[in-house]
């Protein structure tokens, strides 16, 4: 049934797309507001003597409004820029290449409010490298991971969509699925129902054997009246006699009076099986179509 079958990698990217651009709506209306904000913060830092006759203070107060008003401008940037790179990208780079532009953005505004603060350049070269090291010993793992993505995203070695096979020790061995997500921390595949998120230290240590997909049933059919899709699905469940991928999907098509048009599709786990499979779902559909000439491939 519909519930029950899982999202595939080509819906979850659709999906994506569709959540960035209403993202991207709503992020273009903050812009709008954010730069008169930061413009008046500037200005109101750079005539503070004129306008409040005190400097400290107002260093101060616009050094914490311009890191405010930076993370907020560097997140509404990253999801203004969405639609624009997932048009270019697939959806895992894409949503990596949008936190980098948040993450330069908001380190550029702390940089300034820092400046704005008159905190010297040495001082905080000095704070910088203290805070790298006892962070860097305290995340190494973390570290590892965020390195490890951004050089599969550079290398890129399988895409979005794609099914694989990792094999390596720090995986007792394999594990296989399709990637649905490249992110700094992690690679997160579809196996089934289930979403198995590796981290990418552990994936760029390991052998990527790409698997070809298996040709599948993908078939429409005119239901007898009476006939419910789930039923049509625990039918070919109970009727399949090879082993398959994931679990048949069958959708709802189109409603015609008493009569419903159903598309099933199923993919064998190995290519020699496609015939058989074939076999088993045209013979449960068969059994519950109003007549055999109502039973053809679907164009979608």
């Amino acid at each position: 049934s519909d519930a029950d079958a899982p999202m595939t990698a080509a819906a979850f990217a659709r999906q994506l797309r569709q959540q960035a651009t209403a993202r991207a709506r709503r992020a273009r209306r903050e812009l709008i507001l954010l730069v008169p904000l930061l413009v008046a913060t500037i200005l109101a830092y750079e005539y503070r003597e004129d306008l409040f006759g005190v400097d400290t203070p107002i260093r101060v107060a616009a050094a914490i409004v311009l890191v405010i008003i930076g993370w907020a401008f560097a997140r509404a940037l990253g999801r203004a820029l969405g639609p624009s790179l997932f048009r270019r990208m697939d959806a895992g780079t894409a949503g990596t290449v949008g936190f980098l532009i948040r993450l330069v953005t908001i380190a550029f505004a702390v940089l300034f409010a820092l400046r704005v603060a008159g905190v010297q350049p040495q001082t905080v070269a000095v704070g910088g490298a203290l805070t790298a090291v006892v962070f860097g010993l305290a995340a190494q793992q973390t570290l590892g991971n965020l390195i490890a993505g951004t050089v599969l995203i550079s290398a890129r070695p399988f895409r979005v969509g794609d099914r694989v096979r990792f094999q390596a020790g720090g995986l007792a061995g394999q594990v296989e699925g399709v990637v649905t997500s490249l992110g700094l921390l992690y690679t997160t595949l579809a196996h089934g129902e289930d979403s198995i998120m590796v981290p990418n230290s552990v994936v760029l240590g390991a052998a990527v054997v790409p698997l070809r997909e298996p040709a599948g049933v993908d078939v429409r059919a005119r239901l007898r009246p009476g006939i419910k899709p789930s039923e049509v699905h625990d039918l070919i469940e109970h009727n399949l006699t090879v082993p398959i991928r994931d679990r048949p999907h069958v959708g709802l098509e189109e409603v015609d009076g008493d009569q419903v048009v159903v598309r099933v599709t199923a993919t064998p786990a190995s290519n020699a099986d496609g015939g058989r499979l074939a076999d088993d779902v045209l013979e449960v559909l068969h059994q519950v179509t109003a007549e055999p000439e109502q039973l053809y491939p679907s164009s979608g």
